[in-house]
């Protein structure tokens, strides 16, 4: 039910922000772009920096509260996997703090330091490329984003276009289910077992709900072959703008961000070795690498034209 909840906090909502006026694609590019920057380069400086361009390209497009509470949620469990994963498996290092003896097939167990901050920084990568594509997914239009994608598969757009309108609304039975529950004389069950019954209750309901729509498609004359009829209609944008000027800053940022990503791994101002002994890059390179990026990351708000307040 977590998950359901969740899904009905971070969703696109439209806002008065020039991320929000672009074209869905660009928007999508730009947390793309992003993403891709973070998978990139391993400097944890860099890396930290990205975090940094992420959250503040969120809180300018009124989207912090979204990306924060995600982050709050998913920041402690990831390092703790990816440390925990990374120090039992890689026996890379040579700074070994604890011998736990030999462990059979898995060999001599030696915990390194270098293991640790291996896993500590691939944590970070993950938390930034996850944090991207939240913030793409709470700017781009997911109506206009799949009709987009109707040119390639118009039946795939329909289907991923019912999947994301079903998530909110299962959320949203899950938590009237589990208020009603909780209004019984005997306070219902509770723990796992109300768990269960919630999600018993909500599968059911999505199988109800998946019927009916099915039907009314049906009627409607999709899936009947010879292109799309009907409610076909339905998936054509509404609107056919030319490329404003918001298009053109952020679809140059979403290119200029990994390009200076990779350009910092290639002359060396982004150079991280884990093994055998921790080695960063922390010079003036380095951190003006950090400043460009923010800086590319925030200049495409600078401009708030044309954008209702």
């Amino acid at each position: 039910m977590s998950v359901l909840e969740s899904a009905t906090r971070i969703a696109y909502r439209r806002r008065a922000s020039p991320l929000h006026a672009t074209r869905a694609t660009v928007a999508a590019g730009y947390g793309g772009g992003l993403a891709l920057a973070a998978l990139l380069v391993e400097d944890p400086i860099v890396l930290a920096g990205l975090l940094a361009a992420v959250l503040l390209a969120a809180a300018a497009a009124g989207v912090s509260r979204q990306l924060l509470t995600a982050a709050r949620g998913a920041a402690v469990p990831m390092f703790a996997a990816t440390v925990i994963v990374n120090v039992l498996v890689d026996r890379g290092g040579l700074t070994v703090f604890m011998r736990l003896g030999d462990w059979g097939v898995l060999g001599q167990m030696n915990l390194t330091l270098e293991s640790v901050v291996f896993g500590l920084v691939f944590g970070l990568r993950l938390l930034v490329v996850a944090l991207a594509c939240l913030l793409a997914v709470c700017t781009a239009d997911p109506d206009e984003l799949l009709v987009s994608l109707r040119r390639v598969s118009p039946r795939s757009a329909l289907t991923a276009s019912l999947a994301t309108r079903m998530v909110p609304v299962l959320g949203q039975d899950a938590q009237r289910l589990a208020e009603a529950l909780r209004c019984r004389p005997d306070g219902g069950p509770r723990g796992t077992r109300a768990r269960l019954a919630i999600l018993r209750a909500t599968i059911a309901g999505a199988l109800d709900r998946a019927l009916d729509v099915a039907a009314v498609l049906e009627t409607r004359g999709y899936g009947a072959g010879g292109g799309a009829r009907g409610g076909g209609a339905a998936l054509d944008p509404a609107r056919a703008a030319a490329r404003s000027r918001h298009d053109l800053a952020f679809s140059a940022a979403a290119v200029a961000i990994p390009a200076l990503a990779l350009l910092s791994r290639v002359d060396g101002a982004a150079s991280f070795h884990a093994y055998p002994l921790v080695s960063i890059a922390a010079g003036p390179a380095t951190f003006a690498t950090v400043v460009l990026l923010i800086a590319a990351t925030l200049l495409p708000f600078a401009d708030r034209r044309g954008i209702e307040p």
